[in-house]
This record gives C-alpha cells, sequence and structure tokens, in this order.
C-alpha cells in the first residue's frame, strides 16, 4: 500500500481532468487509502439536506424519541454502502462495470440506465435547490427575481456544478475533505442558535408501528441503501490489498455519523417548527420562521449552496461513468459534460413548473423499488463468486467475455430476480400516488406500513439464491493469493 507521502498519478490529480472513466484502474494508478473514503463521504454528509430531512419526520407526528430512533436504526443502512465499496479494490471499475457479472454484458446495461437515471434525477433536484436558496439572497438584497433571472441562476450553477465532476475523482477527495471542518462549524453554530428553542415533549404520544415503519422506510431511502450503486465508483482507487474492515469502516464514519448528527438537529428544531419542511421554498423557511437570527440567514444560505454542489459532484461522476456503461462511446469527462446539459434543461423546465417539482420529489421516493433488488442480487452474487471477479473479464464485451450472460447478452436469472424483486418492492410501498390496493397490498392492509425495501431485498435474494447461481462459463477462479483483498 502507497504511503501518505505518494505522488498521485497522472491520470488522476488534482485539479487536472482525470483520464480515467470505466476502465481498469492499474496498480500504480491506486494511490488512495481507506480512510481517503471518510474525506469523501464525509465532505458530502454534512448537508442541509439532511437537516431539512431531519425536519420533515417531525411532520409525520413522531415524538422526539422516535425520530432519533429512525435516525439511528435508519442510518445504519450506511453499512451496506461500505458492503457495496468492497468490489472497486479488486476489480478496479466501477458498480454498474462490475454489475455486468450478475447481469451479463447487455443486461447490465439496463440496470445502467435505471442508475443514470436516477443520478440525473438527484443531479437535477440538487440544482433546483441551488436556485431556490439563490432566490432568497436575491429577494434580501433587495432585488425581484423575474423569469430571465432564474434562468440566469440555472445556468451559473451548472457551470460551477461542473467543475469537480469534470476535474475527477482526486479533485472531488481533495475539495470535499477541506469541506469537512467549515460545514461542521456551520452546524454547530445552527445549532447553539436553536437548541435553546427545543421543546422534545412537545408530541406526548408519536404514531403506532405502521407509521413508524414509513418513517424507517423514508430514512433509510435517503440514507444508505438509496448510495450503494455509487460506492465502487471511488473505492476503485483503493489498492487490491485494502482491508475489508477499514473500508467498510471508514465508509460507515463519514456517512452515517454525520448524517445521525445533522438529522437530529433538524429534528430537535422540528419540535418548534416544521415550515422549513412544509414551505414550497425551504430556504425560505429558515428567514420566515425565526429560526435563526435574520443576520444568520446569509451565511447559512450560502454554506448550504456549497453543500448541495458538494453532495451533486458525487451524483453526476456517478452518472458520467454510469453513461459510459450503457454503451456510449465518450471519454468520461464528456460523458460528464452532456449529462450537465441534460440536468441544466431539466432544471430549467422545472423551475417554471411547479408540478414537475411535485414529480420530481415523487420520483425520488421511489427510485428505491429498483435499488433495494439490485443491491441483494449485487452483493449476492458477489459472494457466490467467492468475493472475487477476473477484473479483465469484466472489461469485455463480446460473447467469449466469461460475463457475457446467456442469449443477448443478459443473465436472464438475475434479470427475473431484479423483477420479481421490484415487484415485491412495490408491493410494501406505501405510496403518495394513487394506486389500486392490490398494487401495494402490503401497507393496503397493514394501515400504511412500508415494506417496501425489505421485501424487495429478500424476494430478489432468494430468487437469485434458487436460480441464479454462477455457473462454470461465467464462475470466477480463485483470485491469486493476496489479490482479493484481505480481511
Amino acid at each position: 500500500m502507497r504511503t501518505e507521502t505518494a505522488p498521485i498519478v497522472e491520470d488522476d490529480r488534482a485539479f487536472h481532468i482525470e483520464q480515467h472513466g470505466i476502465d481498469q484502474i492499474p496498480d500504480s494508478d491506486r494511490w488512495a487509502r481507506p480512510r481517503d473514503l471518510f474525506g469523501l463521504w464525509a465532505g458530502a454528509s454534512f448537508q442541509i439536506e439532511y437537516f431539512v430531512y431531519g425536519v420533515t419526520l417531525m411532520t409525520f407526528g413522531f415524538t422526539f424519541t422516535q425520530a432519533v430512533e429512525l435516525i439511528i436504526l435508519g442510518n445504519l443502512s450506511f453499512l451496506l454502502v461500505g458492503v457495496a465499496s468492497l468490489q472497486g479494490p479488486q476489480s478496479g471499475t466501477t458498480a454498474m462495470t462490475i454489475n455486468r457479472a450478475p447481469f451479463g454484458a447487455n443486461g447490465a446495461r439496463v440496470i445502467a440506465l435505471f442508475n443514470w437515471l436516477t443520478q440525473v434525477g438527484f443531479e437535477t433536484e440538487g440544482l433546483i435547490l441551488v436556485v431556490l436558496a439563490a432566490e432568497v439572497l436575491t429577494l434580501k438584497a433587495g432585488f425581484q427575481v423575474g423569469s430571465p433571472l432564474k434562468v440566469a441562476f440555472v445556468v451559473v450553477a451548472v457551470a460551477i456544478q461542473l467543475a469537480l465532476p469534470l476535474l475527477g475523482h482526486a479533485t472531488i477527495v481533495k475539495v470535499l475533505r477541506a469541506l469537512i471542518v467549515p460545514f461542521l462549524a456551520l452546524f454547530a453554530i445552527l445549532a447553539g442558535f436553536t437548541l435553546s428553542k427545543v421543546d422534545v415533549h412537545v408530541v406526548a404520544h408519536g404514531p403506532g408501528w405502521a407509521t413508524f415503519m414509513a418513517g424507517l422506510a423514508f430514512t433509510v431511502a435517503l440514507s444508505g441503501l438509496g448510495w450503494t450503486e455509487n460506492g465502487n465508483d471511488y473505492s476503485r482507487y483503493l489498492p487490491r490489498d485494502a482491508r475489508r474492515g477499514a473500508v467498510v469502516g471508514w465508509v460507515f464514519l463519514g456517512t452515517a455519523v454525520p448524517e445521525i448528527l445533522v438529522m437530529i438537529l433538524g429534528s430537535a428544531v422540528g419540535t418548534f417548527t416544521t415550515s422549513i419542511a412544509t414551505n414550497t421554498n425551504p430556504f425560505a423557511a429558515f428567514e420566515s420562521s425565526h429560526v435563526v437570527p435574520t443576520g444568520f440567514v446569509v451565511p447559512l444560505l450560502v454554506v448550504a449552496i456549497l453543500q448541495l454542489f458538494a453532495i451533486n459532484s458525487l451524483d453526476l461522476y456517478s452518472s458520467g461513468v454510469t453513461l459510459q456503461t450503457l454503451g456510449l462511446a465518450v471519454k468520461r469527462w464528456q460523458a460528464v459534460v452532456i449529462d450537465t446539459v441534460i440536468a441544466c434543461a431539466l432544471t430549467i423546465y422545472a423551475v417554471f413548473d411547479s408540478s414537475f417539482n411535485t414529480l420530481l420529489k415523487d420520483f425520488a421516493d421511489v427510485v428505491i423499488i429498483w435499488i433495494a433488488p439490485w443491491f441483494a442480487i449485487y452483493v449476492t452474487d458477489w459472494i457466490l463468486r467467492g468475493r472475487s471477479y477476473d477484473a479483465g473479464q469484466l472489461q469485455r464485451l463480446d460473447r467469449r467475455s466469461r460475463y457475457y450472460g446467456q442469449a443477448g447478452g443478459i443473465r436472464w436469472s438475475a434479470m427475473a430476480a431484479q423483477l420479481a424483486g421490484m415487484a415485491a418492492s412495490l408491493e410494501g410501498l406505501s405510496s403518495t400516488f394513487h394506486t389500486p390496493s392490490w398494487l401495494t397490498a402490503i401497507p393496503a392492509h397493514t394501515g400504511g406500513a412500508d415494506f417496501s425495501i425489505f421485501t424487495g431485498m429478500f424476494v430478489a435474494a432468494a430468487v437469485y439464491l434458487v436460480i441464479g447461481r454462477p455457473r462454470d462459463r461465467d464462475t470466477t477462479a480463485p483470485a491469486p493469493k493476496g489479490q482479493a483483498g484481505k480481511d
């Protein structure tokens, strides 16, 4: 393993455009260490969005104690992101490229399409929030926000957002690590202004178990499970012999701990005001609800915008490499530019169409339908293969590839398990849509309890275990000693 002072190689240097895409990262370029994952994830996890999510939990009617329980339980799901970061060091490539093993060369493209749509959707949501924060800052400066100015906000935000993902992995790691201290300081100041107003007994008796399960699904979906498809995009820069326990531990510390603290602070504020979560523009609510002193609103919003850019950088980087997995013959940085243009167009449309905003939020709620079963299949396949891949074969798309699949380049057993898991996830979903009771049968018969994550994962894993066990042609041979990762 390289030492802390080892030089960063030419293909992945901070503040230079990274040349790697979904290709296998050679050993000479594996400059990162497991604790670098902490800096990357922590810089994106001290996030104003999670503060708002904490406030939102109080709109369910939970007591403060129930909200804290949900936050802790829900954020334990970041252990899953750690597990979904263990395949990168050995394979040296991205999550959606590794996905060729369970789903086949072309079957993986279908899952990559789901992932690309998900990443672009969250990028657009983040940019919308940046524009909303910019609107509040403009109003505080005494100017009205008309249509031309809104478009200008979007264009400027997109141009700024492009920088980190365009430059690539080493730049993202360096910048996000540097943002940890100022982000932490912001929330410490915010806590100082708000905790004296907290009334933890404002709700004497919270809702029952059905609503508790809905709150748990909400928390898990917006925390760990929703990031599992990104994990290996960043862990692939670790050396092959990186300790698995260290990888999981540093990812968990960099994600769960910051988000638990920020969400609990949000729920504490939610004991005396929920307008932040219910206002059309959550940033305007900071000023109107007197949560913080007026003089603190501007620095709060400025840092909030930086935070949104930080977390969007991870989405945009992953959407770029996912676009390559779909088969688009472009370089990684070109894919990032393409995704940025698409997100720009969607954001311009969204800021002038409130119904699109609502649709986008609903979209973010239900993408978990595909992620839960996918994660179960992905990890189950990895375990069945002895936690090892033939890294060179993952890069091949021809019929001679070990991971090509059956007819059409698809492993139909994995696809069947994915469809079964998605159906089971939908049956357990407590949906905001007007759906017939037979389509969401479990909540309809349990008072609205949401089991979508658990049913999707369990059914997909069970089906894959029965029909998807890797056969001779695509079973990975044991990796050479010292190459598969030390326990």
